[in-house]
């Protein structure tokens, strides 16, 4: 354990591994739960509309949802093994409380993917419009549902309520609804779960965009789903800062170390709190450098009076502090992104109000530049999470240093290694592929007529009867 690798120690190895295959996934999910709930609505719309651009549009993104939603399984399994290799001691000691409710995501949401996404697929010509819409809407669901899971895990190890421990140190449940719905849960979901709405609609506008900028501007589906990721963009991401808002102030009750270190905080105030725009921070002198704040407005973000008296970073242990210049930056990040999306929400309801949603080509332009920063926002606001419940893995409770697998450094040090040169090939020839994809114009997609009816052979043991062609044109004709 003691073994340094590159001047790292096993600890630091485990939490970069686990940081990194993490950031990787969550990207997959962030997208594929807006997505599904964007397929659901097409295919809605198609049904009550008979609208073809709907129609074309679903078959134009159930094929990016089909690849991400893999990639997404894939890069998470991973991260389950992890728990055993690296996280041992973790896993043994909160085993009881966290084991069933991952169990519970696989029984309820993952089952419930697994079972209709199929159908979602490939059954539209298959199966009967109603069940094919119950199952699209059936793949959404189970999304959130897979979401909400695994958020009330995070959560409770952020705020961990509902239990005991043995005689042996494992947290044992002693109230599943404590434990579930513990006190940051709700605020964590919503979120969450709005972040990924957001990350889905500004992908959507990128691409949108995209062919806007290409001379596309008359082609109907591109207009749609430009529009669609707007009203979206317009509508959540001003919610969006409300809920974070709330999160934060929810954070500040029961993680106050860590508003600390997201707002720079160092030093205590007597008579109002300022709001730090930016700044270094230098933790080991206890500072902040170049400091930009505005006097006095950071009492009542937090609820507290213009006036208000607050304890900072100075009153709190050096060895419960979290790396602050992280958290601090990261969550600027974070913010910083949030603003811009509400920007491009109001643009794009004055250009819409003029008349000009879909020839301003700044907007595009904007819309296209802001197309992957949902993914950057939800691995800010991850690395803000996280990053700042350190030294703990169990806020308050179970410190990091002592959740770790007794292994050399070497040993995990090698696996990073391999984790970073395959999920680099793999994954990034999997995103390859997505952008191809999506460089592509949505366009009418076959259907069942349009396919070339032939012999049609029993396992190869009678003769095959030629079926007949369509009324209308010749078998083996090519469609039109």
């Amino acid at each position: 354990m003691d073994t340094l690798f590159f001047g790292l120690d096993a600890v630091t190895l485990a939490r970069i591994q686990f940081g990194f295959t993490v950031a990787f996934h969550f990207i997959f999910p962030a997208f594929t739960i807006g997505l599904a709930s964007f397929l659901a609505v097409l295919n809605g719309w198609y049904l009550w509309s008979k609208d073809e651009a709907y129609l074309n549009l679903f078959n134009y993104w159930v094929k990016i949802f089909a690849i991400t939603f893999a990639m997404g399984v894939v890069s998470g399994i991973v991260m389950s093994y992890q728990f055993g290799t690296n996280w041992s001691v973790f896993s043994d000691k909160t085993g009881p409380v966290l084991g069933p409710l991952m169990a519970y995501e696989v029984l309820t949401a993952f089952f419930l993917e697994a079972g209709f996404l199929g159908i979602m697929l490939f059954g539209r010509n298959k199966v009967g419009p109603g069940l094919h819409m119950t199952a699209t809407a059936m793949v959404a669901v189970g999304t959130a549902i897979s979401a909400t899971w695994i958020l009330s895990v995070n959560s409770w190890m952020h705020t961990p309520a509902g239990y005991a421990i043995n005689d042996v140190g494992q947290f044992v449940p002693e109230n599943w609804l404590e434990v579930i719905f513990n006190p940051s849960f709700p605020y964590r979901l919503a979120h969450t779960l709005t972040a990924a709405y957001l990350t889905t609609a500004f992908i959507v506008g990128g691409v949108g965009a995209w062919h806007l900028l290409s001379g596309r501007g008359h082609h109907r589906g591109v207009r749609k789903m430009f529009s669609m990721a707007m009203w979206m963009a317009a509508l959540v991401a001003p919610l969006q800062v409300v809920i974070g808002h709330e999160h934060g102030l929810n954070t500040y009750e029961y993680q106050p170390t860590k508003v600390l270190a997201m707002e720079g905080h160092f030093e205590s105030y007597d008579n109002g709190v300022p709001l730090i725009l930016f700044g270094i921070p230098d933790q080991e002198a206890g500072e902040m450098r170049y400091e930009l704040s505005i006097p006095k407005i950071g009492g009542p973000i937090l609820n507290k009076g213009w006036n208000a008296q607050m304890d900072g970073l100075d009153t709190v242990p050096d060895a419960e502090e979290p790396p602050v210049a992280i958290v601090f930056w990261s969550f600027r990040i974070m913010v910083g992104l949030g603003f811009a999306m509400v920007g491009i929400g109001l643009w794009s309801l004055w250009t819409r109000y003029k008349g000009r949603l879909y020839d301003e080509v700044w907007l595009h332009r904007a819309a296209l530049a802001m197309g992957p920063s949902g993914l950057v926002a939800v691995i800010a606001g991850w690395i803000t999470t996280e990053v700042g419940r350190q030294p703990y893995t169990v806020y308050g409770e179970l410190l990091t240093v002592n959740s770790t697998s007794p292994l050399d450094a070497s040993a995990v040090g090698a696996s990073l290694i391999a984790f970073i040169v395959i999920y680099f090939l793999v994954f990034g020839a999997g995103v390859g592929y997505l952008i191809k994809l999506m460089l592509k114009t949505p366009e009418r997609a076959p259907y069942e007529d349009d396919i070339d009816y032939g012999p049609i052979r029993s396992a190869g043991l009678v003769p095959g009867v030629q079926q007949p062609a369509p009324q209308g044109r010749q078998s083996g004709q090519p469609a039109e």
